[in-house]
């Protein structure tokens, strides 16, 4: 299905609605607990139950509007489904903590085997969108497999070490934006590698 031309603003907002509607819902329910079939479940695991459709929800508005949803996107939200089921299955919420670690881990392993195979997945997802030589697929590729890397063991000594408060603040907004930027400041740093358009106009 051909990529359909959607508001950016609509778009970031979908991507960043049901991670911001899970911290709100979270803030709202955290003190409380709920009884469901007999079984009480505090408020975190309400919230997590609760961003497993609003996820699913956005995703589809996104395909509706634009045509297609990247494999970063689906990977995500089938992991965000299972995780998700096992924290209310097992009433834990240890399963939807562990989640942003397999999700990252996973991320860095899948570029990981790119570049031991030569080839660089990253330019295969985004090559379309930014123009890049090889060398520098492969530079970013590896940067980004270690950036992914440092965030899922920055994940695990998080929820294992501080309050559920602070995991929930700092997977919704540290790592995002710590992810962001590290981004931005790795295609700063390759710029050299990105001209491809002028060179070959230069020929």
């Amino acid at each position: 299905m051909e990529e359909k031309t959607v508001n950016p603003m609509l778009k970031q907002a979908l991507e960043l609605g049901p991670p911001l509607a899970f911290f709100v819902a979270y803030l709202y329910m955290r003190d409380e607990v709920y009884s469901v079939g007999g079984t009480e479940y505090d408020g975190f695991i309400v919230a997590a139950a609760l961003f497993v459709p609003v996820l699913l929800a956005s995703m589809a508005l996104l395909w509706r509007l634009t045509g297609r949803l990247s494999r970063l996107q689906v990977v995500t939200a089938v992991l965000v489904i299972v995780f998700g089921g096992l924290t209310v299955w097992f009433n834990n919420e240890t399963f939807f903590k562990m989640k942003t670690t397999i999700v990252y881990g996973l991320f860095a392993a899948l570029l990981g085997v790119g570049l031991l195979q030569g080839k660089s997945y990253l330019s295969w997802v985004l090559g379309d969108l930014m123009p890049m030589e090889e060398e520098g697929w492969m530079k970013l590729t590896w940067r980004l497999a270690v950036g992914f890397a440092a965030l899922a063991v920055a994940n695990e000594i998080v929820w294992r070490t501080m309050s559920t408060d602070a995991w929930v603040k700092i997977e919704t907004f540290v790592f995002p934006i710590a992810l962001i930027l590290y981004l931005w400041l790795q295609i700063f740093a390759l710029q050299k590698y990105m001209d491809l358009e002028s060179d070959s106009q230069s020929e």
